[in-house]
């Protein structure tokens, strides 16, 4: 399952068992106080035909003083469960039936462990309906995302013809007017669709599992290297130690430190800086650009502050880092620029 099917999934489970768990609780607590009600009437009806016999050998008897208010119901108290009945020629005394408490709490915990026993099967079950009724919640879910992704994936497939007739024909042309500006963005809108085809790619995908080792500043310098191209107005520097090594996906994070290089050559001032900083356990990308308004808002999907791009690029990150187990922050001022922090410690590794 994908993560917003099983987000889905628990949500849907959690309610329905919750609710259901609390119906079943007041429907055994009903049953259970209408259990304790008809086990006092049978020990009432059992001392009341032992007033007449006394044949009784699980009772004890006795006799109190003449109460009115004690005939003829159960009395209930911290030594005994007791009944009274009148005693024929007898205006002083009346005949005490009763049950030692200790005994009456034994029959009660024994109906509780009956009732106890009936709730947890009855729980099983409801947990059991639960599950199939959450997966039958987000079947319509499923089924929407899998034509999503087929319909992202055959979009994709479609755009790699026309892209590989642009790029072939600009080559053409670069090689007849060198010089000319216009190739040159041609080219720059070119790679800004592939690098779009790229992030799609990596939101319909989950390559979290597939792991290897690969040396970190090595890897910034060739994604450096590649944006540097298309950028040339923009100074790129590293300042990482040759020896740091991580263990993760290496496709996934690729895209990450693209996206976030991408972002901070676009989004830049004329003759602009990014700064590539390894700190201890973390990479900072800096850019001296134009600063974010809304910080908080960067990673929502197709939130975004400038008219170019559609907003999936900063969100696709966010998702790839939790996917990594990689905690990104950022810090950002208008006018001054932005600080992306990526905190690697959990895919370090020793030599």
């Amino acid at each position: 399952m994908r993560s917003v099917e099983v987000e889905s999934f628990v949500k849907s489970f959690i309610l329905f068992f919750i609710s259901q768990t609390i119906l079943v609780g007041a429907l055994f607590f009903m049953q259970y106080k209408t259990e304790v009600e008809s086990l006092d009437a049978s020990i009432f009806k059992d001392m009341r035909i032992c007033s007449f016999n006394l044949q009784c050998p699980e009772y004890e008897i006795d006799f109190a003083a003449y109460d009115t208010k004690k005939l003829y119901h159960l009395v209930k108290s911290s030594q005994r469960v007791s009944a009274f009945f009148t005693i024929s020629g007898s205006e002083k005394n009346i005949l005490e039936i009763f049950l030692s408490r200790q005994k009456y709490e034994s029959e009660i915990e024994q109906l509780q462990h009956t009732i106890v026993k009936e709730l947890v099967m009855t729980l099983v079950v409801v947990l059991g309906l639960s599950a199939l009724f959450s997966l039958y919640t987000i079947t319509p879910l499923r089924n929407a995302l899998r034509l999503t992704e087929e319909f992202i994936k055959d979009i994709l497939h479609d755009f790699n013809t026309p892209l590989s007739t642009l790029r072939l024909n600009t080559s053409m042309l670069k090689s007849e007017l060198p010089q000319n500006s216009k190739i040159r963005r041609i080219e720059n809108s070119v790679q800004n669709i592939l690098n779009l085809q790229s992030n799609l790619r990596a939101y319909l995908h989950n390559h979290a599992t597939q792991k290897e080792k690969f040396n970190l500043y090595q890897l910034l310098k060739e994604r450096v290297d590649l944006i540097d191209k298309n950028f040339r107005d923009i100074t790129f520097y590293i300042d990482a130690s040759t020896e740091v090594e991580i263990e993760t996906n290496k496709e996934s994070f690729e895209r990450i430190v693209d996206n976030l290089l991408s972002n901070a050559a676009k989004y830049n001032k004329k003759d602009g800086s990014v700064h590539l900083r390894v700190k201890e356990k973390n990479l900072e990308i800096e850019d001296s650009g134009k600063g974010i308004k809304n910080p908080k808002r960067v990673f929502e999907r197709f939130y975004k502050e400038q008219a170019r791009g559609i907003g999936i690029g900063l969100h696709i990150v966010k998702k790839l880092c939790d996917e990594l187990a990689i905690t990104i922050k950022l810090e950002s001022e208008l006018e001054k620029g932005t600080i992306f922090s990526l905190s690697f410690e959990k895919l370090l590794t020793h030599r």
